[in-house]
């Protein structure tokens, strides 16, 4: 029936309520265009002056201009005496509260917010400015670096010396009594790889005071130094004030902060670690941090244990059988014995995939790793009890693959084309930048380029175009890599150069007074809505040398505010122009100041 008077009503009435009814929608739609019209446009505007100011490249027109950023005068005590070893995520006074099983209380543990200290590190008393390179690889002055336990407990191992006010480095160790260049040359002759460019970047596991890395920088191989802290040897601090590349590590629950085929060589020289123990899992993160074809190298237990037992209290049964188990999983990650003789053994990392294949088999272990894990994944991340196997489309990543140094600097890795944008025009583009930027940070900073400056670190790096726009100065660069940035870390891995992931809002992994230049490229407008200001310049005055210099590339938003607290941590800067002369970006060029603990019981 409804249906039936429906169809009934008169065909006018319908037809009048339909044509308002539009109209009404067309007039409330052109409203809202109208309205939405003027909101967008002042939106644009608004918008317009906050992304002109802090995006590069792009002009910022005066009528526009956002006021620079301004925050009130500060100040920061000074940390206890106590304090001038500090190293806030590996702090001993905090290991109690971490578990003592596979070391983990060595892994980084960084305080939370509540109990971070906002106080200046002080040196220790006596300290002076460090040894200059090459000079500081054999020397270096005592009170700098005041611990004698390294002294006393491996006199007998030529680690170090100390005489008078100094520590010296005969290079010694416990592997090498004849001597680290010895050792080495050894070495070489099992690898020849080491010798004509092909092998360039190494890691040193278990370091010492890192005369092995030391030695090899004088033959073209550029080794990071890793060991954990220690209250008593200070075995990385030893290395970076030695002028040597290193970091504080320990192969424990978490991966390495490297990703996946950085190194072209890894070693160990009686480092103590029981690779054999939890499945092999720390071989397997050796296995991932290495290059395809790419070089491990062991000495010490159980290498030569037939001649070595005695010294090792030990029995000839039980080494054979540590190899014997040793030999296997490597076998089983795709290793292969490469060279052996007296106390080396080298074996060498398989880049057939069809070794890896095999691994898919069921009931295997170790078994390959699902596509669902992220090989590069590597901050904060637990290891894993698989493999990680080469990726299969990548042709030019395995050691005999890739350019031999140092051609190696200047072609286009394969990988940068993971990261946002990349390929082989960026990468010439970011070259090109430096170069012009690099020749103009050396006439702000006429010590760049000389003996004064040895430690530095890009603090957050793209393709680590800085470091290789320096690559003929007496200086080496620790490239860093936000763990909240593109993943541009293989890249610079793949050229020829060394770096590690971080995250800024945290402490870095080193101790204080470890680097002569850190510099920053637009990195408080990268992370500062994650990371508050204060605490990033803190971190960067504990880890920079007193009468180092810090060059601060950044939004000319940031600069003032920047400048407030870098006088709070006794810097003295001034402000300079880029190399193009624009007002949107500046340079605060400041140098730590060398001073002396007022109290020894200062605040905290």
């Amino acid at each position: 029936m409804r249906q039936k008077d429906d169809k009934n009503q008169p065909q006018t009435d319908k037809g009048f309520k339909i044509v308002p009814a539009t109209l009404l929608v067309f007039a409330l739609c052109g409203l809202s265009f109208y309205l939405g019209g003027i909101f967008n446009s002042e939106k644009k505007i608004f918008e317009g002056k906050i992304v002109q100011e802090l995006s590069k490249g792009v002009s910022s027109p005066k009528e526009y201009a956002v006021q620079p950023l301004q925050i009130k005068s500060i100040s920061f005590p000074e940390c206890s005496i106590d304090y001038q070893d500090y190293t806030p995520c590996t702090d001993p006074r905090r290991w109690k509260k971490y578990g003592y099983r596979r070391l983990t209380f060595l892994e980084r543990h960084c305080p939370p917010r509540f109990e971070r200290k906002e106080c200046l590190v002080p040196p220790p008393n006596g300290y002076k400015p460090p040894i200059r390179w090459p000079k500081s690889r054999d020397e270096c002055w005592y009170r700098n670096v005041p611990y004698d336990w390294i002294n006393k407990q491996k006199s007998n191992q030529n680690w170090l010396k100390k005489k008078g006010d100094k520590f010296l480095f005969p290079g010694g160790g416990t592997m090498f009594p004849k001597g680290v260049g010895a050792y080495v040359n050894l070495m070489q002759d099992l690898i020849p790889e080491m010798r004509d460019g092909t092998v360039r970047t190494a890691i040193d596991t278990g370091c010492g005071v890192a005369s092995w890395g030391g030695d090899l920088l004088d033959r073209g191989i550029l080794t990071i130094s890793l060991a954990p802290r220690d209250n008593h040897e200070a075995q990385v601090q030893f290395a970076l004030e030695r002028g040597i590349p290193a970091i504080l590590g320990v192969i424990s629950t978490q991966r390495l902060p490297f990703p996946s085929s950085s190194f072209d060589m890894a070693h160990c020289s009686r480092c103590l670690i029981p690779w054999i123990e939890f499945g092999g899992i720390y071989l397997l993160e050796v296995h991932r941090i290495l290059r395809p074809g790419g070089f491990w190298v062991l000495s010490g237990p159980p290498i030569n244990y037939e001649h070595r037992y005695r010294g090792w209290n030990t029995t000839e049964e039980e080494q054979r059988d540590v190899y014997e188990k040793l030999q296997d999983l490597l076998t089983s990650m795709c290793f292969t014995v490469y060279a052996n003789q007296d106390d080396i053994a080298v074996w060498q990392k398989s880049s057939d995939s069809s070794c890896y294949e095999k691994l898919a088999a069921p009931d295997l272990y170790p078994a390959k790793c699902d596509d669902s894990i992220e090989p590069d994944s590597a901050w904060y991340t637990p290891l894993r009890p698989c493999v990680v196997a080469p990726r299969q489309k990548l042709k030019r990543t395995s050691l005999d693959s890739l350019p031999k140094w140092p051609k190696r600097l200047k072609v286009t890795p394969e990988r940068i084309s993971d990261a946002p944008g990349g390929n082989s025009n960026a990468l010439k583009q970011d070259s090109s930048k430096w170069k012009m930027r690099t020749k103009h940070y050396k006439k702000l900073l006429p010590t760049l380029g000389t003996d004064l400056i040895r430690n530095v670190m890009d603090m957050n790096t793209a393709f680590g175009g800085l470091a290789a726009a320096l690559i003929d100065d007496p200086l080496w660069v620790m490239n860093v890599v936000s763990s909240y940035a593109a993943n541009t870390l293989p890249v610079i891995f793949d050229r020829g150069l060394i770096g590690t992931y971080h995250d800024w809002c945290e402490a870095f992994s080193t101790y204080p007074r470890t680097y002569d230049l850190l510099h920053v490229d637009g990195l408080f407008t990268a992370e500062s809505h994650r990371c508050e200001m204060k605490y990033v310049l803190l971190e960067m005055d504990r880890i920079l040398r007193p009468e180092g210099h810090a060059l601060i590339r950044e939004s000319s938003y940031f600069i003032d505010a920047i400048d407030t607290v870098a006088k709070a941590v006794r810097w003295n800067c001034r402000e300079e122009d880029t190399e193009v002369g624009e007002d949107k970006e500046k340079i605060l060029l400041c140098q730590k100041t060398l001073w002396y603990s007022s109290n020894n019981n200062s605040t905290r």
